[in-house]
């Protein structure tokens, strides 16, 4: 959330990056609704302060056995007017806090403006494999060896909610536990968050209000199911106040995913490359505001340093305004190399967030300098996605008989080295 002084007073530059997002708001109605509140607010300043000096003269005035009547009288109409006045007040409050859940984050100067098309590849890693085979995709090759089975899951939930079988769940447990013993190493704390949140939680991260058509909610309890793992674990330090000597707070969890995707009509569904259920291990940071730029890069190379360790090609791409999330002032995405596919899928996307949804959430810290409280700033990526990166890993070390060879770094995971068809 925006800080309405801050819009108030760099209106220009807001609307700006509001439009660079593609975002409509109306600047005008939120504008007039502070200026109403701070007139209301300066009214009832001054009745208070008339009632003040009122309340002394009546003191005054009864300690001298004087009449009193007439004073008695204004208090109580000043008093009543102040009544009205604050519920006037109440009603504004609201009607602008709500206005205000809806006006993205801003977004930082680094951010090339435009559409998807305006993204920057910044760096790539590793190579495309190469194959003397016609070689086939995720989707084929889960099929012949048995390890996603797409037709009895739609039985179970309708598509987009794969079922995993015997040597595909093993490796996508493997792949789960691989990455949080990674990261764990790294010194993230790990956590294994509920995937149930009441309101507040979506609310602090900005998925909530602008984004409720996506998530799955749970109405007779008033619940959501998590769309990622960022959402309770950015609500860990909820109303809290931190030591600005534990930065860079790190977490690590593991989290299933679900997600409508409300608006993916038209894109691609195929297989494992799209799902209203899906596993995941997020990274999140509790960081001085100071040092967020800096942790957002530290954050992106951890998230890298998985896909180098399974020697799978990818690339860093800076998004541009028009393609960055609401609540992101900076975001790279990983994209992997899908052999199969023949084109790049995102695994993550790690962003910084600034301020914004510590505002949300009123987590603080106390500034040593300063002694001063002021908000975190929070940082997250995915460390990674389950899905696509098992699309990339199946494709990238199929062989011609359709079999799969595992990377060695998952050999301790698994009690296989090979997915080959029995």
């Amino acid at each position: 959330m925006l800080d309405i002084k801050y819009i108030r007073e760099n209106i220009e530059d807001v609307k700006n990056s509001t439009n660079a997002k593609n975002c409509k708001v109306n600047f005008d109605h939120i504008l007039e609704l502070d200026k109403n509140r701070r007139e209301v607010i300066n009214n009832v300043e001054k009745l208070k302060a008339k009632r003040n000096t009122l309340n002394s003269d009546i003191s005054t005035l009864l300690k001298n056995k004087q009449d009193a009547s007439e004073l008695i009288a204004n208090m109580k109409e000043i008093s009543s007017n102040i009544k009205s006045l604050d519920l006037n007040l109440n009603e504004i409050n609201t009607t602008l806090n709500t206005a205000l859940l809806y006006i993205p984050n801003t977004i930082h100067d680094s951010v090339p403006l435009g559409d998807e098309n305006s993204n920057i590849v910044v760096r790539e890693w590793g190579s495309k494999p190469e194959f003397d085979f016609k070689i086939k995709d995720h989707k084929d090759l889960s099929e012949i060896n048995k390890l996603v089975d797409f037709k009895r899951a739609v039985k179970m939930s309708g598509s987009g909610f794969p079922l995993y079988t015997d040597l595909g769940a093993k490796l996508e447990r493997a792949l789960i536990n691989y990455m949080l013993d990674f990261h764990s190493e790294n010194n993230y704390i790990e956590l294994f968050p509920p995937f149930l949140v009441s309101e507040n939680s979506p609310t602090t991260t900005g998925n909530l209000p602008k984004f409720k058509d996506d998530m799955y909610s749970i109405d007779s309890d008033t619940l959501y199911c998590i769309p990622t793992a960022e959402v309770p674990v950015t609500n860990i330090h909820a109303n809290e106040v931190l030591n600005e000597k534990d930065f860079p707070i790190k977490y690590a969890a593991y989290s299933a995913c679900f997600r409508r995707e409300a608006g993916s009509y038209g894109k691609d569904t195929k297989g494992l490359l799209r799902l209203h259920q899906f596993n995941k291990v997020e990274l999140v940071k509790f960081v001085k505001a100071d040092q967020s730029y800096q942790e957002l890069e530290l954050l992106l190379a951890d998230a890298e340093k998985v896909l180098q360790s399974l020697n799978l090609h990818y690339r860093i791409v800076l998004l541009a305004s028009g393609d960055l999330s609401f609540s992101a002032a900076k975001c790279y995405d990983i994209e992997v190399w899908s052999p199969g596919e023949n084109k790049y899928l995102e695994v993550s996307s790690c962003s910084n967030f600034e301020s914004f949804q510590a505002r949300r959430g009123k987590i603080k810290y106390r500034n040593l300098e300063t002694n001063k409280l002021d908000y975190v700033h929070t940082i997250n990526g995915s460390g990674l996605a389950t899905p696509r990166l098992m699309v990339s890993l199946l494709e990238t070390y199929q062989n011609s008989d359709s079999s799969i060879n595992m990377p060695d770094v998952l050999s301790p995971y698994l009690n296989f080295d090979k997915i080959y068809v029995k």
